[in-house]
């Protein structure tokens, strides 16, 4: 039978698809125990980048299809979940197939919500027969994927008495990454159930996910179930429901914090700061904390006493109805609706630096999140004589999302055993706040697909959305698309060319929408504020944003050109498209002066462009008694912002917090990529004899940090773009770019007899990793902590050749070349041995299938950054930060090398 792919609000033959779309299967994103369906996608598709946002158990995921289009609003992928918009995802068990819609042709029919991509998410189906039994049962042991190597405290004694002679050593040797890493492991289950009749078939699934984390005290544990069931009332009627519930349990530790100073380290960063010359705990039994720079604590005592757990239940029930109207038209019905609920407590006792002044200190958050969608459509198909083929769709949808939320926190407990679950112990109650957002979507969508003879095939699609994010003239917004695809490979002059078996030609231009922001930003918004009258507070309001009548949808045109080409009788297919993306009206938070007395006011100006070419290639090697299956994909992404209100730069900071004075790290600039570093161009050291650049604040002496002075300002006060003899911060310029040049992964999938070999690679090339941890832990100034082993290679009259400073006594932070890399890896992501055993011998057991495995992940990494894994994205979740931010390492919690066994059993 032929393929037939997955595409919005229905299916379609493989030879017949016009759009550009990535077909990813159960196997290949069940070939090891992931947190969820983003980890698993990983590497498996062309255009889609996938990065961990931390390394933490239960830690979410960045996604990307075919780059950023936005600044300020979000570039997530929408989620479809069995027709569900949103949905809440499953485990990546219970997937039977994900396909990734990526062209405007794909994803316009999803309107504003298909912007960003569109990741369509087929969970597994009952069939006709006798009822089958799985059970997958996997164990996993991790490690962390690398440690940065610190000095010892011999070394560190050496280095802190440069600056000062008459330190004093704590006397321990505490290698403090020691006290915080230990073995991780994670046990994953699966049992399902599926079958059915003619008439009814179902499908029951329930997944246990236990995961210990690699840092003491971390681990998420993970319970669902989900249910599939149709039943065919009559010939004409079939109703059906998809039912989903899952408990999460997260304990947490605190890493990449926004601050690290006296009172928010967090367990990583304090790992590489703290002195190795302290022991865990002073001679009174307190815990040590830092001696130099902020009075930090101990990471033993941070991640042992801080307590973080977050609770989450989610329940989605989507329910639906086919109707064959008459033979030709069929109408569905999908009343769907999901409600997640969390908890999220936090701790911080008086056994450490932050809770020893406020007698330690108690919040609860609660959130709920609840979504409601009703999806209407008439599908109508008709073969038109021979040659004639037309499928059309129209349909209405509505769906209304809710959020509210709730803190409180007090403070001052008379004992640090009750934890966060008794607000009311503690003397010192802290102002609690609360939310609520309503958000509505209103849309109008329609399809037509024509064929003729399967040789010429056209798309139309289009949609009309209305959102209650935007004022009233500009609620509705109409996003059209087009597509055209020539079968050519079934022209008879293509008959003779024996060596091609098919080639097809697709074209498509369109437009997406884009509704990323946060509801009432139309609004002008007034915030509680306290004041004093009379020598009494009272509560008062202040206006705190701008209104703005105006805004409307950020909007993406796309055109895109492509080609799936098969050889040899299919045995090799090569699927090629270029494509160009160019999103304009920005929603663009606008700088506003600071005597209006507002920061930004919320707009549409400005563009950005994302253009690439996306490989797929995919092979049956070998077909005989050895057979290997292969497939490689390649995909480069240019992103670069075409307009800038007044085309004038954009200055922000990334940096944590307690880097003060570090000054701006980023910089929006017309013709540059989103996210661009900002900072200075290091050249070294200054050596004995050299001619000193002034400036103030830098260095200008022997050993010191070593800055090129690239620009100056003429009489009239505008830069000139030469030197003029000093530095300043005139001399900064863009010195990093963290997108890659281009993303891969290639997966091979090899069987013997009853063995199997499954080998997956994955990489990055080109990208840029700006990291704030090198840069604080090999600063080699008065007030630094420990320092890496890097450092032990520093200048010194006697160790000239280096291009690390020497040890002074004070030494500002700031961005440059220095702390920017080559985020350039290739990563052996999994390999896999299995062993399937005969079925003579399980026959007599009466089980269909048993099959053993042993697998690795991460095991090999070739990289040349020198930290600890190049895959980062400090303060880079979800929304606007994802682009922002990316391509920044700061005290994160390290991805881990994990070695599975596991067993597949079918009855």
């Amino acid at each position: 039978m032929e393929d037939v792919v997955v595409i919005g609000y229905g299916t379609v033959k493989k030879s017949d698809l016009t759009g550009s779309v990535s077909t990813v299967k159960s196997k290949d994103l069940t070939a090891y125990p992931a947190v969820g369906l983003a980890q698993a996608l990983q590497g498996r598709a062309a255009g889609v980048t996938v990065q961990s946002n931390n390394g933490d158990p239960g830690g979410g995921f960045r996604v990307r299809v075919r780059g950023g289009t936005s600044i300020n609003a979000s570039s997530d992928p929408v989620y479809v979940v069995d027709g569900f918009v949103g949905g809440i995802l499953p485990p990546p068990e219970d997937i039977e197939s994900l396909e990734v819609l990526k062209d405007a042709s794909a994803t316009a029919i999803y309107g504003s919500r298909g912007a960003n991509g569109v990741i369509l998410v087929t969970t597994k189906k009952g069939s006709a027969g006798k009822t089958r039994i799985e059970l997958n049962a996997s164990y996993t042991s991790q490690k962390e994927i690398n440690r940065l190597e610190m000095l010892d405290t011999n070394e560190f004694l050496d280095f802190v008495k440069v600056r000062n002679p008459n330190y004093v050593s704590g006397g321990a040797n505490t290698n403090w990454q020691d006290q915080i890493f230990q073995t991780g492991n994670i046990q994953n289950y699966q049992l399902s159930f599926s079958g059915g009749n003619q008439a009814v078939k179902y499908f029951i699934s329930g997944v246990y996910y236990d995961q210990k984390g690699i840092i003491r005290e971390s681990g998420f544990k993970r319970y669902s179930v989900t249910t599939n069931l149709s039943v065919d009332v009559s010939k004409r009627i079939k109703i059906g429901t998809n039912l989903f519930a899952q408990r999460s349990d997260r304990d947490g530790v605190r890493t990449q914090e926004g601050t690290g100073g006296a009172s928010n380290a967090g367990v990583v960063g304090s790992a590489y700061r703290f002195q190795p010359d302290l022991p865990i705990t002073n001679p009174n039994g307190s815990f040590t904390i830092a001696r130099f720079g902020d009075p930090i604590d101990n990471p033993f005592a941070i991640v042992t006493q801080r307590e973080l757990n977050t609770l989450s239940d989610q329940f989605q029930a989507n329910v639906f109805a086919d109707i064959k109207i008459i033979d030709d038209l069929t109408f569905r019905t999908n009343l769907g609706g999901n409600t997640v609920n969390s908890r999220t407590g936090e701790y911080i006792p008086t056994t450490i630096n932050e809770g020893a002044n406020i007698g330690g200190q108690a919040t609860v958050v609660n959130q709920k999140n609840s979504n409601l969608i009703n999806e209407n459509f008439f599908t109508y198909k008709k073969q038109l004589g021979s040659d004639h083929n037309l499928t059309a769709i129209v349909g209405y949808s509505f769906q209304k999302t809710v959020d509210e939320s709730y803190t409180a926190s007090s403070q001052n407990f008379v004992s640090d055993v009750v934890s966060f679950n008794n607000l009311a112990g503690g003397s010192v109650a802290l102002p609690p706040s609360s939310t609520y957002s309503e958000i509505q979507l209103s849309s109008f969508y329609a399809r037509a697909n024509y064929s003729y003879k399967g040789k010429y095939l056209l798309t139309l699609n289009a949609r009309y959305d209305g959102s209650s994010n935007f004022s009233e003239n500009n609620k509705w917004a109409f996003f059209p698309s087009g597509a055209f695809a020539w079968n050519m490979g079934s022209e008879n002059f293509m008959k003779g060319i024996r060596p091609i078996s098919s080639w097809k030609w697709r074209v498509s231009y369109g437009l997406t929408g884009n509704q990323g922001i946060a509801a009432y930003q139309t609004l002008a918004a007034f915030s509680n504020v306290f004041t004093i009258i009379n020598g009494a507070p009272v509560n008062a309001v202040r206006p705190t944003s701008v209104a703005n009548d105006n805004l409307k949808w950020e909007t993406t045109e796309q055109f895109n050109v492509g080609a799936d080409i098969g050889f040899f009788n299919e045995r090799l297919t090569l699927t090629a498209d270029y494509y160009r993306m160019v999103t304009n009206d920005l929603l663009f938070n606008l700088p506003l002066p600071t005597y209006s007395g507002y920061t930004t006011l919320l707009t549409n100006v400005g563009k950005v462009e994302n253009k690439g070419i996306e490989l797929t290639l995919g092979g049956k090697i070998l077909t005989g008694k050895v057979k290997w299956d292969a497939s490689l994909n390649w995909s480069n992404n240019k992103n670069k912002i075409l307009e800038l209100p007044g085309g004038t730069d954009v200055f922000y900071s990334r940096a944590p917090g307690h880097m003060a004075g570090i000054g701006n790290t980023h910089v929006l600039r017309v013709g540059a990529p989103v996210g661009a570093f900002w900072g200075y161009l290091y050249d070294g050291v200054y050596q004995q004899g050299d001619t000193f650049i002034p400036g103030g604040g830098f260095e200008q002496a022997a050993g010191g940090e070593k800055y090129r002075d690239i620009n100056g300002r003429g009489s009239d006060g505008k830069l000139t773009g030469n030197p003029d003899g000093r530095l300043n911060t005139d001399d900064q310029t863009i010195v990093g770019d963290p997108n890659p040049d281009f993303i891969w992964g290639f997966n091979n999938s090899v069987s013997y007899k009853n063995f199997d070999l499954n080998l997956f690679f994955q990489g990055s090339q080109g990208n840029d990793v700006l990291s704030f941890t090198l840069l604080e832990n090999e600063l080699l100034g008065g007030n630094s902590g420990n320092q890496t082993k890097r450092t032990l290679n520093r200048w010194t009259p006697t160790n000239t050749n280096t291009n690390i400073p020497a040890a002074v006594l004070s030494r500002a932070q700031r961005v440059s070349t220095r702390h920017i890399y080559d985020g350039s890896y290739a990563r052996l992501k999994n390999i896999a041995l299995g062993y399937t055993l005969p079925q003579r011998l399980t026959e007599k057991i009466k089980v269909d299938r048993i099959r053993f495995y042993v697998s690795a992940q991460n095991i090999l990494t070739f990289t040349n950054y020198p930290g600890v894994d190049p895959e980062v994205n400090y303060l880079s979740g979800g929304g606007a930060a994802g682009n922002l931010n990316a391509g920044l390492d700061y005290a994160s919690y390290p991805n881990a090398k994990s070695v599975t066994f596991g067993v597949n059993i079918g009855f």
